[in-house]
């Protein structure tokens, strides 16, 4: 089986001390083909650089809104100079986070509709983050598009995973969705249709209930795999096999 992690920040310094085993131990696990999104613009050089240094990598360039004091105003020009330069698959992570209340949302909102217009203007797909947030990414999306993508790590409703299907948006799931106590989530994997499932570690964070407090990596998603091959009662490798085509023509990838 060949696995795409949709989404694993693999440049972060948590993977300094061993990022080449990192590689080792996910190719084994069937892991050909990672989506490494950025956090701010200090970040892209380093971004790259992994992505570069092995096989399979693919970057995302953009601002997440959880490091809103780190942005600038001028790095939305900047990023869309990164763009025209570097060709990356994919804008992001950007997005609203509304969980942590003192995050400034108007300033949120600024880079996420910067974000949102430079992913339409160069017609990429985007990498969204959206906590307490679905309804008004929901909105902006709609009204700036049109436009394609990810929101990583849902947490939002049926109707809401719904609306952004109908926008042409997927919807990635990860650790969260092994715990046992996550019905919302669970239910929504075992009845959502396949087509729209993109398969995600989020590594370092959001470990799986099997490495609960320790540090994730991408080589679980096939942890993901299995407990979603459960939920819905198919073979792990049609749920592979699916939700690999479908990163792949999100994010315009080759089989590996």
């Amino acid at each position: 089986m060949q696995l795409v992690d949709s989404h694993c920040h693999l440049d972060a310094d948590a993977f300094d001390i061993d990022r080449e085993a990192v590689m080792v131990r996910a190719h084994a696990a069937g892991v050909r083909q990672v989506v490494v999104p950025a956090v701010t613009a200090a970040s892209w050089p380093k971004l790259r650089q992994v992505c570069t240094s092995g096989s399979g990598l693919y970057p995302a360039y953009g601002l997440h809104p959880m490091f809103l004091a780190e942005h600038r105003p001028e790095h939305l020009p900047l990023l869309r100079e990164w763009i025209e330069r570097e060709s990356p698959l994919a804008i992001g992570e950007c997005g609203l986070d509304f969980f942590i209340e003192d995050i400034d949302p108007e300033r949120q909102r600024f880079f996420f509709q910067g974000q949102l217009e430079l992913a339409r203007d160069y017609q990429l797909p985007l990498v969204v983050h959206a906590r307490r947030a679905v309804d008004e990414v929901v909105q902006r999306i709609r009204q700036t598009g049109p436009l394609r993508g990810v929101v990583h790590s849902f947490s939002g409703s049926p109707e809401q995973a719904r609306q952004l299907w109908n926008l042409g948006f997927m919807i990635g799931l990860g650790g969260p969705l092994t715990y046992p106590r996550a019905n919302r989530l669970r239910t929504l994997v075992a009845q959502m249709p396949l087509e729209y499932l993109l398969l995600e570690t989020d590594a370092p964070d959001q470990p799986d209930a099997g490495i609960r407090g320790q540090r994730n990596e991408p080589a679980r998603l096939a942890v993901i795999l299995e407990t979603v091959a459960e939920l819905r009662g198919q073979a792990p490798e049609e749920i592979a096999a699916q939700t690999t085509a479908n990163a792949q023509r999100l994010f315009g990838l080759n089989a590996a």
